[in-house]
């Protein structure tokens, strides 16, 4: 199984980037799963012996969702902790990162109109999120396929992730 992990930070449109890509690509060969689908918590692991074990479950039960077929995969991982530390389940063959990282301006803007219950409701809580979009701008040139979606339509974005995966 190939593995396509689309990432970035909260706001750069990986969930809408994911339910675009299931009605592009083929459902017969493809599998696209947020980390979110899973059904696992992190708070369920949060403090506990096992919380550095929550990435690779849900990495684990996620390539048990897809069947076999190539994954397209949308979670906030951190690339350097993923070639670091995340056990990687035995049938994902390689392993490519699509980075969604629009402007930093734009990540403000699209966290500040998410409802209150989702937490971003102050500058303080939404920072964070801004650095690690700066974090992926600097390093940019470390990514297979690095989009700044700043000015681009989901449609636009999701053609290029689609030629990028049906190039491999």
């Amino acid at each position: 199984m190939k593995l396509y992990i689309i990432t970035g930070a909260c706001g750069s449109g990986k969930s809408t980037m994911k339910d675009a890509l299931e009605s592009i690509l083929d459902n017969t060969k493809y599998a696209c799963i947020d980390c979110d689908e899973v059904g696992l918590n992190w708070w369920d692991y949060a403090g506990t012996e096992r919380e550095s074990k929550y990435k690779d479950d849900t990495l684990a039960k996620a390539a048990q969702m897809a069947e076999g077929k190539d994954m397209i995969f949308v979670s906030c991982i951190n690339p350097q902790d993923y070639m670091a530390s995340q056990e990687i389940p035995e049938c994902i063959e390689s392993t490519d990162f699509i980075v969604l990282s629009p402007a930093d301006e734009e990540i403000i803007r699209r966290l500040k109109a998410r409802p209150a219950e989702r937490g971003f409701t102050s500058d303080e809580k939404i920072e964070p999120h801004v650095g690690f979009n700066r974090w992926f701008r600097k390093n940019k040139g470390k990514f297979n396929l690095f989009i700044d979606n700043t000015d681009q339509s989901v449609d636009e974005t999701a053609k290029m992730i689609e030629k990028f995966i049906n190039r491999n």
